[in-house]
């Protein structure tokens, strides 16, 4: 990433990307806008952007010490936006998947979340966030025999392997 790229992965400068939104010289047109924001100001620890764009009625359960604190003491990965429905200019909701990447006292982390947006007075504002719930996974292939190979790659027979420790 180049000196002036922002933080966001858009490929642009930050100064023609998100700077712009988070100073309030530009308003965010899109919900997905707003959420490539608000990860760089987060990066570039400008706490206040985060909390000025919170919806009103979730702005109880900010902290904002503990929001300082995590941008200060954190080096910033970059942010990969999964999917967006909605929040274009037109709509009044938005709702935009993503993943972000951080890295914290050596130790690296992964935040995956679907936010919830709301257009308030021509101004995206961040409504909720929730993880995404795991795919449930649905087996489709034949039950393993006792005498087949172990499903974990061993070598040896499922029997031997992980049945020795499953009580049928």
């Amino acid at each position: 990433m180049a000196i002036n790229s922002c933080p966001c992965g858009s490929g642009r400068a930050l100064a023609d990307c998100c700077d712009p939104i988070i100073t309030g010289r530009a308003q965010a047109p899109t919900a997905e806008a707003l959420m490539r924001a608000r990860y760089v100001a987060y990066a570039t620890n400008r706490i206040d952007f985060i909390e000025k764009t919170h919806a009103p009625e979730s702005r109880e359960g900010f902290d904002r010490a503990a929001s300082e604190k995590w941008a200060r003491e954190s080096e910033w990965k970059g942010l990969r936006i999964v999917a967006t429905k909605g929040g274009t200019e037109r709509d009044v909701e938005g709702v935009v998947s993503f993943v972000a990447e951080w890295e914290q006292g050596g130790k690296a982390h992964r935040h995956e979340e679907i936010s919830l947006f709301r257009k308030d007075k021509g101004a995206w504002m961040f409504l909720e966030g929730h993880t995404p719930k795991p795919e449930t996974v649905v087996k489709t292939g034949p039950d393993l025999g006792r005498n087949d190979p172990c499903h974990c790659g061993s070598g040896k027979k499922f029997k031997k392997c992980h049945a020795a420790s499953t009580k049928y």
